[in-house]
Protein backbone atom coordinates (compact mmCIF):
# COMPACT_ATOMS: atom_id res chain seq x y z
CA UNK A 1 0.00 0.00 0.00
CA UNK A 2 2.63 2.24 0.74
CA UNK A 3 4.40 1.76 -2.17
CA UNK A 4 1.57 2.39 -4.57
CA UNK A 5 1.38 5.61 -2.69
CA UNK A 6 4.69 6.33 -3.05
CA UNK A 7 4.56 5.61 -6.96
CA UNK A 8 1.37 7.85 -7.40
CA UNK A 9 3.15 10.90 -5.83
CA UNK A 10 5.68 9.96 -8.23
CA UNK A 11 3.95 10.10 -11.24
CA UNK A 12 2.37 13.09 -10.23
CA UNK A 13 5.49 15.21 -9.54
CA UNK A 14 6.98 14.03 -13.24
CA UNK A 15 3.70 14.70 -14.69
CA UNK A 16 4.11 18.14 -13.25
CA UNK A 17 7.63 18.33 -14.26
CA UNK A 18 6.34 17.17 -17.74
CA UNK A 19 3.74 19.69 -18.22
CA UNK A 20 5.34 23.02 -16.26
CA UNK A 21 8.46 21.78 -19.29
CA UNK A 22 6.38 21.84 -22.30
CA UNK A 23 4.84 24.78 -21.06
CA UNK A 24 8.19 26.71 -20.34
CA UNK A 25 9.28 25.71 -23.92
CA UNK A 26 6.62 26.87 -25.84
CA UNK A 27 6.12 30.12 -23.91
CA UNK A 28 8.95 31.31 -24.09
CA UNK A 29 9.94 30.27 -28.20
CA UNK A 30 6.63 32.06 -28.83
CA UNK A 31 8.23 35.02 -26.79
CA UNK A 32 11.75 35.10 -28.77
CA UNK A 33 9.68 34.86 -32.62
CA UNK A 34 8.10 37.99 -31.23
CA UNK A 35 11.73 39.98 -31.22
CA UNK A 36 11.38 38.88 -34.98
CA UNK A 37 8.00 41.60 -35.51
CA UNK A 38 8.64 45.01 -36.59
CA UNK A 39 6.59 46.97 -33.76
CA UNK A 40 5.88 50.59 -33.72
CA UNK A 41 5.13 51.86 -29.80
CA UNK A 42 1.72 52.65 -30.61
CA UNK A 43 -1.20 52.30 -27.27
CA UNK A 44 -4.27 54.43 -28.45
CA UNK A 45 -7.49 53.01 -27.72
CA UNK A 46 -8.85 50.84 -30.65
CA UNK A 47 -12.34 49.23 -31.07
CA UNK A 48 -11.16 45.28 -31.82
CA UNK A 49 -12.76 42.01 -32.69
CA UNK A 50 -13.59 39.57 -29.82
CA UNK A 51 -12.60 37.19 -28.67
CA UNK A 52 -8.87 36.71 -30.44
CA UNK A 53 -8.88 40.24 -31.26
CA UNK A 54 -5.95 42.34 -31.52
CA UNK A 55 -4.75 45.37 -32.87
CA UNK A 56 -2.45 46.05 -35.95
CA UNK A 57 0.49 43.94 -36.12
CA UNK A 58 2.56 46.76 -36.57
CA UNK A 59 1.83 48.67 -33.86
CA UNK A 60 1.38 47.66 -29.99
CA UNK A 61 2.89 47.77 -26.37
CA UNK A 62 4.79 46.37 -23.55
CA UNK A 63 1.40 44.15 -23.01
CA UNK A 64 0.83 43.13 -26.07
CA UNK A 65 4.11 40.96 -26.18
CA UNK A 66 2.46 39.16 -23.43
CA UNK A 67 -0.90 38.92 -25.45
CA UNK A 68 0.44 37.81 -28.57
CA UNK A 69 2.47 35.24 -27.19
CA UNK A 70 0.07 33.41 -25.22
CA UNK A 71 -1.86 33.64 -28.11
CA UNK A 72 0.37 31.79 -30.30
CA UNK A 73 0.21 29.19 -27.82
CA UNK A 74 -3.70 28.95 -28.20
CA UNK A 75 -4.29 30.93 -24.96
CA UNK A 76 -6.67 34.49 -25.41
CA UNK A 77 -6.27 36.73 -22.53
CA UNK A 78 -8.46 39.12 -24.09
CA UNK A 79 -11.59 36.04 -23.73
CA UNK A 80 -10.27 35.01 -19.99
CA UNK A 81 -9.78 38.57 -18.78
CA UNK A 82 -12.67 39.77 -19.76
CA UNK A 83 -14.94 37.00 -18.51
CA UNK A 84 -13.43 37.40 -15.16
CA UNK A 85 -13.97 40.92 -15.11
CA UNK A 86 -17.18 40.35 -16.32
CA UNK A 87 -18.05 38.41 -12.91
CA UNK A 88 -15.79 39.61 -10.68
CA UNK A 89 -15.35 43.75 -11.79
CA UNK A 90 -14.76 45.06 -8.02
CA UNK A 91 -11.22 42.80 -7.53
CA UNK A 92 -9.97 44.74 -10.61
CA UNK A 93 -8.65 48.27 -10.20
CA UNK A 94 -10.46 49.54 -13.39
CA UNK A 95 -12.65 52.08 -11.36
CA UNK A 96 -10.12 53.27 -9.19
CA UNK A 97 -7.53 54.12 -11.28
CA UNK A 98 -9.38 54.93 -14.94
CA UNK A 99 -13.21 55.59 -13.43
CA UNK A 100 -14.57 52.38 -15.93
CA UNK A 101 -17.97 51.53 -13.66
CA UNK A 102 -18.10 48.61 -16.15
CA UNK A 103 -15.59 46.09 -18.55
CA UNK A 104 -14.56 46.94 -22.22
CA UNK A 105 -13.18 44.33 -23.94
CA UNK A 106 -10.79 46.24 -26.43
CA UNK A 107 -8.83 47.55 -23.79
CA UNK A 108 -9.68 45.94 -20.45
CA UNK A 109 -6.48 42.93 -20.76
CA UNK A 110 -4.10 45.93 -22.49
CA UNK A 111 -4.13 47.30 -19.14
CA UNK A 112 -0.79 45.82 -17.29
CA UNK A 113 -2.63 46.72 -13.78
CA UNK A 114 -5.64 44.73 -15.18
CA UNK A 115 -3.03 41.53 -16.03
CA UNK A 116 -1.55 41.71 -12.64
CA UNK A 117 -5.39 41.52 -10.93
CA UNK A 118 -6.14 38.31 -13.59
CA UNK A 119 -2.31 37.00 -12.98
CA UNK A 120 -2.91 36.97 -8.94
CA UNK A 121 -6.40 35.59 -9.25
CA UNK A 122 -6.21 32.88 -12.08
CA UNK A 123 -2.10 32.08 -11.85
CA UNK A 124 0.46 32.05 -9.19
CA UNK A 125 1.71 35.31 -7.11
CA UNK A 126 5.24 34.50 -6.67
CA UNK A 127 7.59 36.15 -3.96
CA UNK A 128 9.81 39.39 -5.73
CA UNK A 129 13.26 38.97 -5.15
CA UNK A 130 16.32 40.49 -6.04
CA UNK A 131 18.22 37.12 -7.17
CA UNK A 132 17.73 36.94 -10.53
CA UNK A 133 17.73 32.72 -9.88
CA UNK A 134 14.21 33.20 -8.33
CA UNK A 135 12.76 33.90 -11.97
CA UNK A 136 12.12 30.73 -14.24
CA UNK A 137 11.38 30.60 -18.37
CA UNK A 138 7.60 31.40 -18.67
CA UNK A 139 7.46 33.83 -15.49
CA UNK A 140 5.64 37.27 -16.07
CA UNK A 141 7.36 40.32 -14.23
CA UNK A 142 5.66 43.67 -14.06
CA UNK A 143 7.86 46.75 -13.05
CA UNK A 144 6.98 50.42 -12.37
CA UNK A 145 9.10 52.71 -14.65
CA UNK A 146 10.16 56.37 -14.40
CA UNK A 147 6.99 58.80 -14.17
CA UNK A 148 5.07 55.98 -12.73
CA UNK A 149 4.49 53.95 -15.98
CA UNK A 150 3.54 49.85 -15.55
CA UNK A 151 5.51 47.78 -17.59
CA UNK A 152 5.66 44.30 -18.13
CA UNK A 153 7.27 41.66 -19.79
CA UNK A 154 8.19 37.51 -20.15
CA UNK A 155 11.16 35.62 -18.74
CA UNK A 156 12.99 33.35 -20.82
CA UNK A 157 15.45 30.60 -20.85
CA UNK A 158 18.53 33.08 -22.09
CA UNK A 159 20.62 33.83 -19.47
CA UNK A 160 22.86 37.13 -19.70
CA UNK A 161 26.70 36.86 -20.43
CA UNK A 162 27.20 39.88 -17.91
CA UNK A 163 25.06 39.98 -15.02
CA UNK A 164 23.90 36.38 -15.03
CA UNK A 165 20.38 36.95 -15.19
CA UNK A 166 17.55 35.71 -17.36
CA UNK A 167 16.58 37.93 -20.30
CA UNK A 168 13.46 39.36 -20.92
CA UNK A 169 11.27 40.11 -23.70
CA UNK A 170 9.45 42.91 -23.68
CA UNK A 171 8.60 46.12 -25.52
CA UNK A 172 9.40 49.09 -24.12
CA UNK A 173 9.30 51.74 -26.52
CA UNK A 174 11.43 50.37 -29.40
CA UNK A 175 9.04 46.89 -30.17
CA UNK A 176 9.44 43.57 -28.86
CA UNK A 177 13.30 42.81 -27.43
CA UNK A 178 15.59 40.43 -25.34
CA UNK A 179 16.84 42.40 -22.91
CA UNK A 180 19.37 42.01 -19.41
CA UNK A 181 17.04 44.50 -17.67
CA UNK A 182 15.07 41.98 -15.04
CA UNK A 183 16.65 44.53 -12.21
CA UNK A 184 16.73 48.00 -14.36
CA UNK A 185 13.56 49.11 -12.70
CA UNK A 186 11.28 48.09 -9.51
CA UNK A 187 9.88 45.10 -9.87
CA UNK A 188 6.07 45.21 -8.79
CA UNK A 189 4.87 41.89 -9.27
CA UNK A 190 6.06 38.13 -10.11
CA UNK A 191 3.71 35.69 -11.58
CA UNK A 192 3.30 32.51 -13.43
CA UNK A 193 0.22 31.92 -15.68
CA UNK A 194 0.18 28.33 -17.39
CA UNK A 195 -2.96 27.68 -19.46
CA UNK A 196 -5.27 25.02 -18.34
CA UNK A 197 -4.43 22.91 -21.50
CA UNK A 198 -0.77 22.12 -20.07
CA UNK A 199 -2.46 21.11 -16.71
CA UNK A 200 -5.17 18.63 -17.87
CA UNK A 201 -2.67 16.84 -20.56
CA UNK A 202 -0.33 15.75 -17.78
CA UNK A 203 -3.27 13.82 -15.92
Amino acid sequence: MVFKKLLFIAFLISSQNAFSEDFELDIVKAAIERTKHSVRYDGRYMSIPYPNGDVPANIGVCTDVIIRTYRAIGTDLQKLVHEDMLANFGAYPSKRIWGMSSTDKNIDHRRVPNLQAFLSRKGEKLAVSNDGSDYKPGDIVTWMLPGNLPHIGLITNNVSSISNNPLVVHNIGAGPKLDDMLFSYKITGHYRYVPSKYRESSL
